[in-house]
């Protein structure tokens, strides 16, 4: 009761108006649900959970304004691979501990207190028991969910899986490590896996978690435990004890059990342009990729505004590094190859390479829309609030509109889609050591074999690349070829920072990097079609690195002249705000912020 007293004193010192039973894990959750109306049929556990589906600290759906779904969360994060306009102060080491919220204040912790809030009840529903199990597998992936973003952000984190009590010291515990916590997810979402439906081969879609979604669920958090652990080993941020193998091994036999289903594939295979097809699209009720997503319906008023920014360039731009992580199309790096042109112009970037890389940015060919029926000629320079900064203009996941201005759009949101499974199957097994050329052909290739003209991977050619090709120089050939498959093939859909994180690799690919992006001189001078003045005048204000790359942050007050100064020892994982460590002292601070 000591510590109530304190926490209750403290409360009242800076005025908040929440009471003691108020705080943390304990409260009846701010649902409008009453004992007295629910926990009676299995029709009630669906009404509760279907709270769940509509959180956005669960599930995001990003419709304001400057928003681009998934397609703006590497520009919101910092990523290498796509900037925003103004640099990130995280990754530039400029973050600095916050005195309240920060993630960890009492309104980032209801969604668990909702979620434990079924659990505590739900066993009072009478009827199908299968019905019943659906639900409580629902809330079982919800909960997994939860912690798993909490974990990305701060590692070690206190466990709850039940209701608690004001009274209960349990509710002022210090953290407890995160592989115990990620142990929990495992076995949260074995159940889960085991409870719900499968959407079988007819792809049957209600809107609901099935149960190949838990599965990618299950097998990306383990590959990004068991990675974290691998990498981080032996430093501030690792698990005494663990290489991250139980859990690598964990993503690869979730995802050969996937993939042994038969439930999941491809779409758009061998089509023209089928790669981009994948991401443009407002339904996926017969997508055999798309295992889960969100729907949305502008006669009901449910929709969002990317189209208003993918149309131009978002405020962000792709950076030169992520372009020339596409390979030729006969499946060799750039490097020493014939078959690239250079990068003079956009026209030359594309040619004879990897056909993701012409479908995730716009190119000036006659073929790329922009708006209905009019054809992509120059980056969107001069919209100052949607700008395209790099020169290299994000083209994965645009619709043209018949109603660009003002309008709101019905493009369905991906949250989880069957080619990441591969990915993690392949990378799995590569740093398991045990990959083969079948497992190649069967992720890896599987997703090339969706483009038309590009070669297969061939692990014995992998295996005799010169190391000067690696970005990773101390890893295998395969483990570096693996990454890079996974960074072109989920480019722009959120994954780059949580890799960099998990691989340990800020130091190699965030410390004193200076983002470029295309280069300037194609766009200076007489052009044909002429641009216009406004144009001409934004192209202008561009800035250049030496070797004539445009670079957007080299004159930027604050951005270092040796680049971002990540700092390895802090920066992995965000802090603790003060004021929670004066309600639980016994919270320890993350390493570095202390």
């Amino acid at each position: 009761m000591k510590k109530i007293k304190i926490l209750y004193l403290f409360l009242l010192g800076v005025l908040l108006t929440t009471s003691c039973n108020d705080d943390y894990m304990e409260r009846y959750p701010e649902n409008g649900i009453s004992d007295g109306s629910v926990w009676k049929t299995p029709m009630d556990l669906q009404l509760y959970v279907n709270n769940f589906y509509n959180r956005t600290d669960l599930l995001p759906r990003d419709e304001g304004s400057g928003k681009m779904g998934i397609y703006g969360y590497d520009r919101d994060n910092g990523s290498d691979t796509q900037i925003p306009q103004n640099y990130s102060t995280r990754m530039n080491g400029q973050s600095s501990i916050p005195a309240s919220g920060g993630d960890w204040n009492y309104d980032a912790w209801q969604a668990l207190r909702d979620i434990n809030y079924f659990f505590h009840h739900y066993e009072k529903v009478q009827g199908n028991q299968d019905e019943i199990n659906r639900y409580v597998g629902e809330a079982l992936f919800f909960r997994a969910l939860f912690y798993y973003k909490k974990l990305v952000k701060f590692g070690d984190l206190p466990w709850y899986d039940s209701l608690i009590n004001p009274e209960d010291d349990v509710l002022y515990k210090p953290r407890d490590p995160r592989d115990y916590v990620v142990d929990r997810l495992m076995e949260d979402l074995d159940k889960a896996v085991g409870y719900l439906p499968s959407r079988g081969t007819s792809m049957n879609w209600d809107g609901r978690v099935n149960k190949e979604t838990a599965m990618i669920l299950q097998a990306r958090i383990a590959l990004y435990e068991g990675t974290w652990e691998k990498y981080h080993a032996g430093t501030p941020f690792g698990v005494q004890g663990s290489d991250g193998t139980k859990f690598l091994t964990k993503a690869k036999d979730v995802t050969d059990a996937l993939m042994a289903m038969g439930t999941c594939g491809l779409d758009h295979v061998g089509e023209e342009n089928g790669y981009h097809k994948v991401f443009s699209q407002k339904s996926y009720a017969n997508s055999k990729e798309v295992v889960f997503w969100r729907e949305y319906n502008k006669t009901l008023a449910l929709a969002h505004w990317w189209s208003n920014y993918t149309t131009y360039g978002g405020s962000s731009g792709l950076t030169k590094r992520m372009i020339d992580m596409y390979l030729c199309n006969d499946g060799k790096p750039i490097e020493g190859n014939p078959l690239y042109q250079g990068d003079d112009n956009l026209l030359n970037v594309v040619a004879n390479r990897d056909p993701r890389l012409s479908q995730t940015i716009y190119v000036n060919d006659g073929e790329h829309e922009q708006f209905p029926g009019v054809a992509f000629t120059y980056p969107s320079f001069v919209e100052f609030d949607k700008a395209c900064i790099t020169g290299y203009q994000m083209y994965k996941g645009h619709i043209p509109s018949d109603n660009l201005a003002g309008a709101m759009h019905d493009q369905a949101m991906i949250y989880f889609r069957y080619g990441e499974a591969l990915l993690i199957n392949a990378e799995a097994k590569a740093e398991l050591n045990v990959i083969t050329q079948t497992d190649i052909d069967n992720t890896i290739n599987q997703l090339r074999r969706r483009l038309i003209g590009m070669a297969d991977m061939k692990l014995d050619e992998v295996n005799s690349l010169p190391s000067s090709s690696r970005i990773f120089p101390d890893l295998s050939n395969i483990i570096n070829e693996i990454r890079r498959e996974r960074t072109v093939e989920l480019a722009v859909e959120g994954f780059r920072v949580d890799d960099i994180f998990r691989w340990a690799a800020a130091d190699l690919l965030i410390k004193g990097y200076t983002p470029q992006g295309a280069k300037l001189a194609q766009w200076l001078g007489s052009l044909t079609p002429d641009p216009g003045e406004e144009f001409a005048k934004a192209v202008a204000g561009l800035k250049a690195d030496s070797d004539g790359y445009i670079a957007p942050y080299i004159q930027q007050v604050g951005f270092p002249a040796a680049g971002y100064n990540f700092n390895s020892a802090r920066n992995y994982l965000q802090p603790i705000p003060n004021d929670q460590l004066v309600l639980n002292p016994d919270l320890k601070q993350n390493p570095g912020w202390e």
